[in-house]
């Protein structure tokens, strides 16, 4: 066993005193059906709105459309990968689903810092998906930011 420790200060992303009011990031995503597919069974929702056209076209939807927690992963990505980047805790995530996605859809997930509490390292951030510049998700989060 070696006595080296690996360093892993190049792996993460912002740290809490970087982060300014304002900030914000987005990724984008186009949903496949192989996205639907391969969540349906990584999360066990087989909701057949989901994966079956016949019984999806008979609903509201007049087809199948895309989990809504698939969209909300989104926003984690984003907070996993941009802003705060990687080594931030997610605390707290409220969400409100104003319209579907569907197959062929792309998804831009946006996160904004709203607020910053310095004594927790904690920052709440506004959670916005769209669709085409519609909203079909929104919320609000909180995450734990390291200092470094």
């Amino acid at each position: 066993m070696s006595d080296m420790q690996r360093d892993f200060s190049q792996c993460y992303g912002y740290d809490f005193d970087q982060l300014e009011i304002g900030m914000s990031a987005a990724i984008g995503r186009t949903v496949s059906e192989a996205d639907i597919l391969m969540f349906a069974g990584v999360s066990g929702d087989t909701n057949p709105v989901h994966i079956d056209e016949e019984f999806a076209a008979a609903t509201m939807f007049g087809g199948r459309i895309a989990h809504g927690m698939l969209s909300a992963s989104y926003v984690s990505t984003v907070f996993g990968t941009r802003l705060p980047g990687p080594g931030c805790i997610y605390l707290s995530q409220s969400l409100r689903f104003k319209a579907p996605v569907k197959v062929g859809d792309t998804v831009e997930a946006r996160v904004t810092v709203t607020e910053l509490n310095p004594a927790k390292r904690r920052a709440k951030f506004s959670t916005v998906c769209t669709v085409a510049g519609k909203v079909v998700l929104d919320g609000e989060a909180e995450l734990m930011v390291p200092a470094r």
